[in-house]
């Protein structure tokens, strides 16, 4: 063989072998969500992950979110789900923690957790044992859509504190304008609609005292909270008990609502709806003029790792990358929701605002604190305020059957 054919030989085997490396560390993993509406915008974060990680490609794989929880379920149980699973926070992540089919995650693996709050990480922690299982992706804030253009044109200033919010409602209604689009028929916002405006009344130590048993949802405060709602009835659209959460955002951007609580989920939503809509996301009404104000927050869920990805390493790549501040901003600025990433820049005026509000924001209780066994608070809530909202059960009746329903797999309810 001469030297250049040798040179040849070698060259060529060396090329081949590097081919064959860069194959062999080449991963396709898949990303499991319930937000097929978010497809583009993910599609799009994953190619910017795939242009900073070329041995890695990421596929987008929505379920139909009405049957999310039970098709992750089998498919992990089976060994068929994806490398990364987009989850809900709270009690709905502890299920799978228990059967061990989500990847327990630190800051070896996962350096980007550093950029979280503790209360963040907690949410998407076991709650035996603090371990943290997910990167939180998003917080969600409850608070009051007004729309400024209906208040101009009536003459009045969005209310801050509840004898406003009545005085501006019963001047709307004089006007031939609904003032709260709110009705009572979509169960899961129910308990949103109530979180809006008890917290306010609550004040930020209450959800804390429920957490530890020092009260119980039997406390007179939750009582008087809660009859603060059977007030608004006289401002929520004709027969609001059948008005479901979509017709209620229908009469709030055709400007024949002028007011509407809601969640900061829909802000990107309802501007696409309504582009020329002028709107702002406020905090509920204080109780008094001099107390303060309290939106409702949680967090949403997180990007978790499955336990038997054959690609985890991977899989830990992608999600600690989801955790950085160049992942926030984008997920922000595409989605229109607030990152809970340290160090996001949050541009948009009202998203802005929401990021304020949740300096002093108040737990969404039922779903931070009572999603753990079942019945879950939120289940009792959901079935019990239309009912005190008709006028068949009292604030205090609803005090009761949330307690003892809790009691059932929460220690310290039980006996109070």
């Amino acid at each position: 063989m001469t030297i250049a054919k040798l040179v040849r030989t070698v060259l060529l085997g060396g090329i081949t072998a590097g081919l064959v490396t860069n194959a062999a560390l080449a991963a396709d993993i898949t990303f499991w969500t319930w937000r097929q509406e978010d497809k583009a915008a993910y599609e799009q974060f994953f190619a910017a992950f795939t242009a900073e990680n070329p041995d890695i490609n990421v596929k987008f794989e929505a379920l139909p979110d009405d049957t999310y929880p039970t098709m992750v379920s089998t498919g992990l149980a089976a060994g068929k789900a994806a490398d990364v699973i987009h989850t809900h926070a709270y009690g709905w992540l502890d299920q799978f923690v228990r059967s061990g089919y989500l990847e327990p995650l630190d800051q070896a693996a996962v350096p980007s957790l550093a950029n979280f709050t503790p209360d963040a990480i907690e949410a998407l922690s076991f709650r035996e044992n603090h371990q943290v299982y997910a990167v939180p992706f998003a917080t969600m804030t409850l608070g009051l859509f007004i729309n400024k253009d209906v208040f101009e044109k009536a003459g009045l200033t969005p209310p801050t504190t509840w004898e406003e919010f009545k005085t501006v409602s019963e001047a709307l209604k004089a006007q031939g304008i609904i003032p709260l689009a709110n009705g009572l028929g979509t169960s899961w916002f129910n308990e949103m609609f109530v979180s809006v405006f008890t917290g306010p009344f609550l004040g930020s130590d209450f959800g804390a005292e429920l957490s530890t048993g020092a009260t119980t949802y039997k406390d007179p405060r939750y009582a008087a909270a809660l009859s603060k709602l059977l007030e608004l009835r006289d401002y929520m659209p004709p027969n609001y008990a059948g008005v479901d959460y979509d017709t209620a955002g229908q009469l709030f951007l055709s400007g024949r609502a002028a007011m509407l609580a809601g969640g900061s989920f829909d802000i990107a939503n309802y501007r696409k709806l309504n582009p020329a809509i002028n709107m702002d996301f406020i905090a509920p009404p204080a109780a008094s003029a001099g107390d303060a104000s309290h939106a409702s927050k949680f967090y949403d869920g997180g990007y978790a790792v499955n336990a038997a990805s054959p690609n985890k390493e991977a899989a830990e790549r992608l999600v600690n990358w989801m955790g950085t501040a160049e992942f926030g901003n984008m997920f922000s600025n595409t989605l229109g929701n607030i990152s809970p990433i340290n160090g996001v820049e949050i541009t948009d005026p009202i998203l802005h605002h929401v990021a304020e509000l949740n300096q002093t924001a108040v737990p969404h209780l039922n779903v931070v604190y009572f999603r753990f066994g079942k019945p879950t608070g939120s289940e009792i809530l959901q079935a019990n305020i239309t009912k005190m909202m008709a006028g068949d059960m009292t604030p205090e009746q609803v005090g009761v059957e949330m307690t003892n329903g809790i009691a059932t797999w929460f220690a310290p309810f039980q006996g109070k």
